[in-house]
């Protein structure tokens, strides 16, 4: 170990989508980086717990339940009365399991330098790798990014030691297919998964305080999706609250609501929001202040009031998706090195990404192709 390097161009935090795209993006331009991951898999939440296994999982609810079949020349399939989520979700640790992979074989294949340890500053430019076996690394960086993720909020109405009350990490995990199910939040997350065991015959119950799915939505297309999910079996209770969660150790759960409404459901699912992962990384030994839910307030170009440390994906916030948390961080390692144009007020404007010609000597033509 005491071979590799301890000062690099760039230290990113956190192998999710930001993440790793900030440490592609800055190693494609020869820059030495190196990528922390506190977990045993590279992926963060969008391979391992969130995006990828979450849409594999409707898929094959949607195929094995036989929704897509369902009425066409009077084809009727239902479902086998013992299927299991694991059983559902062996498609989503194929999926991920590839992902992974690639992740990985296109790190190695740009030498990017990986540790796994939870990362966290000492000061501005020295970062503390605490590794799994009790030992410690440090390293000196001439810029950061920041991509640690996010983690579902638990709100502490919710008894989530109990096996059927459940955040959306959780949810993939449990082993039985709820009876009637649950699900407080109607935002993304809630929705997505309000829609999955509903076509797996599940009972659903969708519970939020507003009175719109979405609302950042236009009206129609939120309507349009309510209407959609009504006819799927999902029953919406808007402007509602869980003011109270009671779970037994037998028997089922019961979620009372603010109008004094109680709902007896199998299980709970809780889709109260993210709150960003930065809670270990001592951002004040760095002098950066995070926000509501742990947040890193930035500027446009994902620039943090510390001039060389940059944040990235669901560590600044909405909206929170990996495609967009792509994009931020290579917007990040383009202004933390020169490779974009300071001069303009857009936050993606079209045809600012320039390639310096010292930057592009000796990279291979095959190289070029891969970026």
């Amino acid at each position: 170990m005491s071979s590799i390097p301890d000062s690099f161009d760039l230290v990113v935090i956190g192998s999710g989508p930001a993440g790793s795209s900030g440490a592609l993006s800055a190693s494609f331009f020869g820059k030495r980086v190196a990528l922390i991951e506190r977990a045993k898999a590279v992926g963060g939440a969008g391979i391992n717990t969130g995006t990828i296994p979450s849409k594999a999982l409707r898929e094959s609810a949607l195929l094995l339940s036989g929704s897509r079949a369902r009425k066409l020349l009077g084809v009727d399939i239902s479902l086998k009365q013992n299927t299991t989520v694991g059983e559902l979700a062996y498609l989503s640790e194929q999926v991920q399991q590839a992902l992974r992979i690639q992740t990985e074989s296109r790190l190695q294949q740009r030498r990017a330098t990986m540790f796994q340890g939870e990362g966290s500053f000492i000061d501005a430019h020295t970062i503390r790798v605490q590794r799994p076996d009790g030992s410690e690394l440090r390293l000196h960086a001439e810029h950061v990014l920041i991509a640690t993720g996010s983690s579902p909020v638990r709100p502490p109405e919710f008894p989530f030691g109990h096996p059927r009350v459940h955040d959306s990490d959780e949810i993939l995990e449990i082993e039985e297919m709820p009876k009637r199910l649950a699900v407080v939040g109607a935002g993304v997350i809630g929705a997505e998964y309000a829609c999955t065991f509903a076509a797996l015959g599940v009972e659903v119950h969708l519970i939020d305080g507003r009175d719109s799915l979405m609302p950042f939505l236009d009206g129609e297309i939120s309507a349009a999706i309510v209407a959609a999910m009504t006819r799927a079996g999902v029953h919406f209770h808007w402007k509602e609250r869980v003011v109270a969660c009671t779970a037994p150790p037998t028997g089922e759960v019961q979620v009372t609501l603010s109008s004094g409404a109680v709902l007896s459901v199998s299980d709970v699912l809780v889709a109260s929001g993210r709150s960003s992962n930065t809670e270990s990384l001592d951002l004040a030994a760095a002098g950066i202040e995070p926000g509501q839910r742990g947040l890193v307030p930035v500027n446009a170009w994902y620039q943090t009031k510390v001039p060389h440390i940059y944040a990235a994906g669901d560590a600044v916030g909405p909206p929170a998706l990996a495609a967009t948390g792509l994009e931020q961080a290579r917007v990040a390692v383009c202004h933390a090195f020169d490779l974009i144009d300071k001069t303009s007020t857009s936050i993606l404007p079209t045809g600012i990404y320039t390639i310096p010609e010292a930057s592009m000597a000796g990279l291979s033509e095959q190289a070029v192709k891969d970026s």
